[in-house]
Parts: structure tokens; sequence; C-alpha cells
């Protein structure tokens, strides 16, 4: 099993200072929100953090933030200081939320020594940490994005994998917007889930913004069908969510793992794809 990729902020406590630490805001809100996740980085962040915006290192394929390329990652990343050889810690201002999707990136673009904060923001402060304010200005480094065995899906992938049964799909959006009760915020968008996938509410997976121990987290995944031999997609609104699932999986050393990267948006949208409503998951 891979070392868990949580750290506590006890560790971040005793290692804020390190040379070779990159710390990353990766706080992002959802539109209705009303927040704006650099505009409060800018008024507290845990001293020596950049902000990554998940809208602004993506690409304009018409869908929310979609995984950029590996060159947009690189020069983004690359002019925050940070590089792939760091020790690179991320968190964000709710808990456990948009993190987890910063997280996944690095891992998909080959660093190895990425990690969330657990608990994020709210526990550093609730744990007496420091915070500054302003941006950071960090020197700029190179970040070599490389292949791994990450993966992200596309629709066309998704519907084989629904016509084969060959994965195990699971929705981190919350069990109304699943069973297709409560409608859709984004213009155009039917309502429900893709056909077979079981609903896992990523905050069934967290108590007090940070992941459930890891037996726990074991329990409920199992109950999902979750095993080591069948792969896995993960699916949300917009891919930001379905990252905290991934997480958490990982905590538990399956790693046999898509992410869906246009989740909902692109899927409910998309006028051939079969659409499900109901407690079918």
């Amino acid at each position: 099993m891979n070392e868990r990729p949580l750290k506590t902020v006890e560790w971040l406590a005793e290692h804020l200072h390190d040379p070779n630490l990159r710390i990353i805001d990766g706080s992002w809100h959802m539109p209705s929100s009303g927040r704006m996740g650099r505009a409060e980085y800018q008024q507290e962040h845990i001293p020596g953090a950049v902000h990554l915006c998940i809208d602004e290192c993506a690409e304009n394929d018409g869908l929310a933030h979609s995984f950029p390329t590996a060159d947009r990652f690189a020069e983004t990343v690359g002019k925050m200081g940070i590089a792939a050889e760091n020790t690179i810690l991320v968190y964000d201002s709710v808990g456990l939320f948009s993190a987890a999707r910063v997280w996944w990136m690095f891992r998909y673009f080959g660093a190895q020594r990425v990690y969330v904060l657990d608990g994020g923001l709210p526990a550093w402060l609730a744990a007496g940490g420091v915070t500054e304010s302003g941006s950071a200005v960090p020197e700029p480094a190179s970040f070599t994005a490389v292949n791994t065995p990450m993966d992200i899906v596309d629709a066309a992938f998704v519907r084989k994998a629904c016509a084969q049964s060959s994965h195990l799909i699971l929705d981190a959006r919350s069990r109304l917007r699943f069973t297709g009760e409560e409608k859709e915020v984004r213009p155009g968008l039917r309502s429900g889930h893709i056909p077979d996938s079981r609903s896992l509410p990523y905050t069934e997976l967290l108590n007090d913004g940070k992941l459930k121990p890891d037996d726990e987290l074991h329990q409920l995944l199992t109950s999902r069908g979750v095993t080591a031999e069948r792969p896995i997609i993960t699916t949300c609104g917009s891919g930001v969510t379905a990252a905290v699932i991934i997480l958490a999986l990982e905590c538990i050393g399956i790693s046999n793992v898509t992410l869906y990267d246009g989740s909902w948006s692109e899927w409910g949208g998309l006028p051939d794809s079969l659409v499900a409503v109901g407690e079918t998951g």
C-alpha cells in the first residue's frame, strides 16, 4: 500500500519551514456560494502558500475546469515555484473539498510526494496555526510533467463501461441530485444519474471536514461494491468532489480508479446519454 495521502496540521506545524515543502491553497467554491477562492486566499492563508485556481488552470473546452494539458499545467505550477520533486501539500478553506482535485492533478502529472492537509484551513486555525495575507511571490521553478498510471476518462469511455458493466461507477453528488429530486443548477442539464452508477455523496466520507478513519472508509466503500479487483470510475458534478472519493480509495489501498472529468456537467447535457432517476444506487 502507498503512503497515506493525508498530512495532519501537527505534521505541517513541524515542517512548515522545510525548504523543499510547497504549500498550495486549492480553494474553489461553487458559483452559487458567493465565495471567491483567490480573494479569500489574499485575505488569509497558511504562510508561504500559493493559490491554484482550477478554473484558471484548465482547458477551454466549454466544460467547467477541464483537465489542462501537461504543458499548461507545467507552465502554471512552475510559475508558482513548484517542481515535481518538491513535497507538495494542498489544502482548501472548507476542510476537504477542492483540495482533492488539485491533489489528483499533481498526481496525474507525475508528482510523487503530494498530500492533502486533512481538515484544511479550518483545522489549521483551530490548532492555533498562524496565517498571513497578500500573495506569495515565489521563485519560478521547472515542473516536468510525465505520463503516469493515473487516468481520466471521457463520456465515450463511460458509455462503453456502462454497456459492458465493466466498471463500478461512484457518484459523489448529493443523494437528491443523484435521484433527480433536486434539479441541476447548471443550465441545460437533465436531472438524475448515469445508469447503474451508485450514489456515494462525498460528505459521507467526512467528519468535520476531515476524512473518516480508514476502517470506516473501508466499511463505507465496500458497502458500495468497492473491491480490489473491479475497476472504478468516479464522477460528480464537474470533476471536483469525484477526487474526494479517489483520495478515500487511496487511503484504503485501492488504486484501480479513474476520474470522469466532464462528470454530470457533460453527461447531463448530452442528448444521446442515457439518464436514470430514482433510488437505483
